[in-house]
């Protein structure tokens, strides 16, 4: 199964059941070389599920002092769809490597 790391609104229990029709288990995991920005959400229907007009959004740093801490949620390939669903334009999934060494999919600036 894939990981996908949460460092923002897919932690929010509310999030995950209208994303993903259920509540996701993960493990806290820390991403380095990364830091966080906030980005102006105006997607109505991410607004109404996150009820957050911001987000966080990852932006590399490059710097291995820089870490962000979230959570490594195991998903379906489905799932990993419906992540790319919420997410708004701003946003791109990549594969990366975390501190505790096990890959997944992060979302960062376009």
């Amino acid at each position: 199964m894939p990981n996908l790391f949460s460092y923002g609104t897919l932690q929010k229990e509310q999030v995950q059941i209208e994303t993903f029709g259920r509540i996701l288990q993960g493990e806290k995991d820390i991403l380095t070389g990364y830091k966080l920005e906030m980005l102006e959400i105006t997607d109505p229907e991410v607004l109404r599920k996150s009820n957050q007009k911001y987000h966080p959004i990852l932006e590399f740093s490059g710097n291995v002092k820089d870490e962000v801490e979230g959570v490594l949620f195991e998903v379906t390939d489905e799932e990993i769809l419906q992540a790319d669903e919420y997410e708004v334009d701003d946003y791109k999934r990549i594969e990366t490597v975390f501190k505790s060494g096990k890959k997944g999919f992060i979302y960062v600036g376009n």
